[in-house]
């Protein structure tokens, strides 16, 4: 959990406003310097379960109550779901960099790269078969894989024979991304994708190329969208810009 500690150095101080923990997604408001933002997390958990002793938060009704570090440090727990709370928090306290943002989604930045490339998807996307049109080879990990999908344990295998490597931002919260980047050949382009992706320029310290998230631009549609059970669609179109952000940018700013 290098990665995570090592942008939590970067965070500035905030006061947290609002938690949402809805059926697909987590936003996380923060006030910094007098201005709000809202981060995002997908709703990791590790199922329901009545007979169980602790509680996946112990403190439900009072997230607002706690510091902003402390919200963000819980990214680090091995519980799912308040490693998700963790992320959301992270991605709300990230200072904004639109100079180097631009407007990109995540399937054409991976078709664009893939050309005629063997690629390797970590986690299913709504538009994996689509994308698997868009290049040469697309292989699937997934955790809990469908049909044509790999298990994730087939990655050690599969992932040093890829050119292009695209990883969902959920690894995050799974506490799984430093295994799968140490597994990266030297000439694969490395993509993390999805909102629970942290646009945090750290990430080009540890290989990553390209990062593919989300800007919330709309806070109180978006909350009222999650806390409603919207999946991202839902939420996209409440107020949300898809942008990315390349390592090989970083030098002009």
């Amino acid at each position: 959990m290098q990665i995570v500690r090592d942008i939590l150095k970067t965070l500035p101080e905030g006061e947290v406003l609002d938690v949402r923990i809805g059926l697909h997604w987590i936003a996380v408001v923060m006030e910094v310097g007098g201005v709000q933002r809202c981060g995002l997390a997908s709703t990791l958990s590790g199922g329901h379960h009545h007979d169980r002793v602790e509680a996946d938060v112990p403190q439900a009704g009072h997230l607002e109550t706690l510091g902003s570090r402390q919200l963000a440090e819980m990214a680090l727990s091995c519980n799912l779901t308040q490693a998700s709370i963790g992320i959301a928090a992270i991605n709300a306290l990230l200072p904004p960099c639109p100079q180097l943002w631009f407007e990109a989604n995540a399937e054409d930045t991976i078709a664009e790269h893939g050309q005629g490339k063997r690629v390797v998807l970590v986690g299913r996307f709504p538009f994996t078969e689509r994308l698997r049109q868009r290049v040469n080879e697309l292989l699937v990990l997934e955790q809990n894989p469908g049909p044509g999908d790999l298990p994730a344990s087939a990655a050690p295998e599969v992932l040093p024979k890829a050119d292009v490597i695209a990883i969902t931002g959920m690894t995050f919260a799974n506490h799984t991304l430093e295994g799968l980047l140490a597994l990266r050949p030297p000439h694969a382009k490395v993509i993390i994708l999805g909102p629970s992706t942290p646009l945090s320029p750290v990430l080009f310290d540890y290989g990553v190329d390209i990062l593919s998230g989300a800007v919330v631009t709309a806070i109180e549609p978006v909350l009222r969208t999650v806390s409603q059970g919207g999946d991202f669609r839902q939420v996209h179109r409440a107020g949300v810009r898809l942008v990315n952000i390349h390592r090989s940018n970083m030098n002009d700013h």
